[in-house]
């Protein structure tokens, strides 16, 4: 007896779409050997083909691929309403209509499926609504933007940033303009995903503090490697004194953590808890058959009818002031007691000094310096006062990092 089919709308002929499309083909028969159901392509949206309705009325499940908030947003609605199951990768949709959403989903009884949102085929929401569902999540470290780490490690072989992101570009791995990458602005909308699963509390982008890669310098990337560091973007979503702290910033790690050996267009995220201590999964972060087979495998997760809606979301207070340890760069006078002066008052502030490194004699000299952890407006009130001194060229650079290793 064959199987029978699934009836599989698809919203956008795009990249991803047009992948999907294929690959959904060539595993049809596949997917059918592993679950009973054939799932076939019924109808096609775009936005010189197809009707909604037409669409909709079609079929069992709909695959969003549009993007955008608008008219996605009101497609998935209206889908769930009329009893549809919905896959999307619209990262920005559901990072800032998730709770709309989600209540849509849990009110009509379906599935709501968003792996290719974040990280590529990583399969870090999978893992978080159905692996580690019991388990209390207290950490996510996630390097979720492949543009962005491409162009790092470009330039820890020797790149400048420019030429990096050029080369990023010529490459197709950098979109022709950037900025959503390179501002953290997409690590920011994936890790308020990832916080919102992990911690069951609604998160938006307004919500997560983010901070690009626009203003590195070469020379961080030299003295990095004379202190044993690596320098990745880095989002974390972490408990903090009863609330929760998610935030996106340039990070140096040291060799025995995780994510330090992850390059080029790559993923990876970090998961932590005391249940588990830590797991890590990785790959690819983007391409367009890369993320038709992250959708893929919501399908298949939807036939097998693995996945529940996610709970309603308990509010928790967002944590502002973190601590961590930080990387500083200052251009100084080589004068007696420079050394002392600043270490006084990073003293003064709290802060201890882990490894420092000179280089340059006379008016030119760089003093460079990785502290134990402080919290950041410690640190902020000491560097302001440390770009006071009379020797000092400017308010210091400030790098964070992750003392953290896992060997």
């Amino acid at each position: 007896m064959s199987p029978s089919p699934y009836n599989v709308g698809l919203l956008g002929l795009g990249t991803v779409g047009s992948a999907f499309a294929k690959l959904l083909e060539e595993r049809s028969e596949a997917i059918a050997a592993l679950t009973g159901r054939a799932p076939t392509l019924c109808g096609v949206l775009t936005t010189s083909r197809g009707s909604f309705q037409d669409v909709l009325d079609s079929s069992e499940l709909l695959v969003e691929l549009i993007g955008g908030i608008e008219p996605a947003r009101q497609y998935l609605l209206d889908a769930m309403q009329a009893g549809r199951h919905v896959i999307t990768a619209n990262k920005q949709l559901v990072c800032e209509h998730g709770e709309e959403l989600f209540d849509a989903a849990r009110q009509h009884g379906v599935q709501l499926r968003f792996e290719a949102a974040v990280a590529g085929v990583v399969p870090v929401v999978r893992v978080l609504q159905e692996s580690l569902a019991g388990a209390h999540v207290e950490r996510i470290h996630g390097i979720v933007n492949g543009t962005t780490n491409f162009i790092l490690s470009e330039m820890e072989r020797g790149a400048s940033y420019p030429d990096a992101l050029a080369e990023a570009q010529r490459q197709g791995i950098a979109e022709a303009d950037p900025s959503a990458d390179v501002s953290g602005r997409d690590a920011a909308a994936k890790m308020a995903i990832l916080a919102r699963l992990a911690f069951g509390t609604p998160v938006a982008l307004k919500d997560v503090r983010y901070e690009g890669i626009e203003h590195l310098h070469a020379d961080d990337m030299q003295y990095a490697r004379e202190l044993g560091l690596g320098l990745k973007l880095v989002g974390t979503a972490e408990r903090l004194n009863g609330g929760i702290s998610v935030r996106v910033h340039p990070t140096f790690l040291y060799g025995g953590h995780p994510l330090a050996s992850i390059s080029g267009p790559f993923n990876a995220v970090t998961v932590e808890s005391d249940a588990i201590t830590e797991i890590t999964m990785s790959g690819p972060g983007a391409g367009g058959r890369q993320t038709a087979s992250a959708v893929l495998g919501d399908l298949v997760s939807v036939i097998c009818e693995r996945a529940a809606p996610a709970p309603p979301a308990q509010p928790l207070p967002l944590v502002s002031d973190v601590s961590s340890a930080f990387y500083l760069h200052m251009e100084v006078a080589d004068r007696p007691r420079a050394l002392a002066a600043v270490a006084g008052l990073l003293g003064e502030h709290g802060a201890s000094i882990k490894s420092v490194s000179q280089r340059g004699l006379g008016e030119n000299a760089r003093l460079v310096m990785v502290t134990h952890p402080i919290s950041e407006s410690r640190l902020r009130e000491a560097t302001r006062l440390i770009g006071e001194l009379e020797f000092v060229g400017s308010v210091p650079r400030t790098i964070r990092v992750i003392e953290e290793e896992f060997l």
